[in-house]
């Protein structure tokens, strides 16, 4: 299973490889290379940093392209900032859109006693019948570490719950997101992760 793997600048790239390459796909980067976008059969947005670093995204032509190949119904999953991105925007970098998928946009934790950023591992409340999340038993941890993030809507597939609750994952049709990092997570990302490879998407 080849899966196209976006590098823009910002991603935590070395791990999510591994870990690719470990559930036996075959992790293709490209930092501007639209025809690996087209010709792609899944596609992967890790992000760590700054919610602005997408900005490469827009001046490479990515941005254009990954919408063309999400509209043709290729399987896309974003990490971390790559699931904010799918987003309308952030308020960490207001002049910066998304990519708009989702409607609302991101915002930082609210202030509060407790530590920002959210570093560490939480429980997911798994919501719905995800294909994402499929075989994760709620109540099961993964890792995170962020200071913003995606409210809570129709589009949440899993919630957890620091300050307040927030979309830990999100899921509509062929468009996925994750907030933690599943690279990370042990044997609970590593099931998160294949199910992402297995689907067979909308195509």
């Amino acid at each position: 299973m080849r899966v196209t793997v976006i590098d823009y600048k910002a991603g935590n790239l070395t791990s999510v490889l591994k870990t690719l390459r470990h559930l036996d796909a075959e992790p293709i980067v490209t930092d501007g290379d639209l025809a690996l976008v087209d010709s792609a059969e899944r596609i992967v947005l890790p992000g760590v940093g700054h919610f602005a670093a997408t900005e490469r995204l827009d001046a490479t032509g990515l941005t254009g392209a990954i919408r063309a190949a999400i509209g043709r119904g290729v399987p896309f999953l974003g990490i971390c900032v790559g699931m904010q991105w799918l987003y309308a925007g952030s308020s960490e970098a207001p002049e910066q859109p998304g990519l708009g998928h989702f409607a609302e946009s991101c915002a930082r934790f609210s202030e509060s006693t407790e530590k920002i950023p959210h570093v560490g591992w939480n429980s997911l409340e798994i919501r719905h019948d995800s294909r994402l999340l499929a075989g994760v038993e709620p109540g099961e941890h993964v890792y995170f570490t962020h200071s913003f993030k995606a409210p809570v809507t129709a589009d949440t597939a899993a919630i957890t719950h620091y300050i307040e609750p927030f979309a830990a994952a999100v899921e509509r049709d062929n468009v996925m997101g994750v907030q933690f990092h599943p690279e990370k997570s042990s044997a609970t990302g590593l099931k998160i992760l294949a199910n992402f490879l297995k689907w067979e998407g909308t195509r």
